[in-house]
């Protein structure tokens, strides 16, 4: 679908959130300035977060909470690099609770997503207006992983 306005985004957003329960993933994926947390906010009216207007990339805090008829974790990993090490237990905290957990650059921590999920690509067409797809994902069953990972990719100093 296309939106033409950061208002038509925060409206797909929150007709999103109508359809999610508990438990529930939203994957972002989208470049810089795509629309992913003017998404959110839409996601966080649906929610019925107070003051939903005032969401805000939680980019230098990893996450935020709010308040709503579930809570909503926002989680933005745009800092997250291949030299960070990650817990995954903080992420399953989230991802499996009693909550909407929404994950902004979602594509850095594939494989820690949840099996059933949504992924809600974004894209930029103009100043304006986005491209925004989204699909139901059921991955394959996963071999069971060490909890920590490292997702530092080997440097020519270290081989």
């Amino acid at each position: 679908m296309i939106s033409k306005s950061v208002e038509e985004t925060i409206k797909i957003g929150e007709r999103l959130a109508r359809k999610l329960k508990r438990g529930s993933c939203v994957a972002l994926i989208g470049d810089l300035g795509s629309g992913k947390t003017v998404f959110t906010k839409g996601i966080a009216k649906g929610l019925g977060v107070k003051n939903a207007r005032y969401v805000n990339s939680p980019t230098f805090v990893i996450i935020k909470e709010y308040m709503g008829k579930l809570p909503l974790y926002h989680l933005d990993l745009y800092r997250l690099d291949h030299s960070s090490v990650i817990d995954a237990e903080d992420f399953e905290e989230h991802f499996y609770s009693d909550g909407v957990c929404v994950v902004e650059w979602a594509d850095k921590i594939r494989k820690l997503l949840p099996k059933k999920h949504i992924e809600v690509r974004l894209k930029v067409l103009g100043e304006n207006k986005r491209l925004i797809g989204m699909r139901h994902c059921e991955a394959a069953k996963r071999p069971k992983q060490s909890k920590k990972r490292l997702l530092r990719r080997p440097s020519a100093s270290s081989q």
